[in-house]
């Protein structure tokens, strides 16, 4: 599965890509996407990331203003599967089947993008094994979690710095 997810995104590698995690930290598994965009922060990957937490709608501007070519919003979603399990989606394949908990759909999210800029939109949902308040993050929800990070990591690689090899001294 996580090769499948692998290959998916290959096609981003080296492009322009804007990485947004959407969730709620105080909701168990909701938080998945936003503790993803703290992780990839930390290890400097070669992507900008945004944690926009429980109001993705608040960085609309932010996001036109950077006009990636390709944004990847990373969420826990509810499409029917294992706990655990990620998922790419398409906007248009988000309907009914896939729930989200947030107050703006994601659907009108990029409807609300899609109107400024030209950007080619992925969901990937983390299906959530508990979404109640105060829960903490399940343990099947930290194992995709480590495992999309590792899939992340691999595509946007981290900037390296310059190499300056130590001058012999004569």
């Amino acid at each position: 599965m996580d090769q499948q997810l692998l290959q998916q995104l290959q096609k981003l590698r080296g492009q322009n890509t804007l990485i947004v995690g959407i969730g709620n930290t105080l909701k168990g598994d909701d938080g998945a996407g936003p503790l993803i965009c703290q992780m990839l922060q930390r290890s400097q990957i070669g992507a900008e990331v945004i944690d926009a937490g429980t109001v993705p709608e608040n960085y609309i501007q932010v996001i036109v203003k950077k006009a990636p070519a390709n944004l990847l919003v990373i969420d826990a979603m509810d499409f029917g599967a294992t706990a655990g399990m990620i998922e790419l989606f398409k906007p248009e394949q988000l309907s009914s089947t896939v729930s989200s908990t947030h107050t703006l759909s994601p659907r009108l999210f990029v409807d609300m993008l899609s109107r400024q800029i030209a950007v080619d939109v992925f969901f990937i949902g983390i299906q959530p094994a508990q979404t109640q308040l105060g829960q903490s993050i399940s343990v099947l929800v930290k194992q995709a979690m480590q495992r999309l990070l590792r899939i992340l990591t691999d595509i946007f690689p981290p900037k390296s710095e310059s190499f300056n090899p130590p001058r012999k001294s004569v």
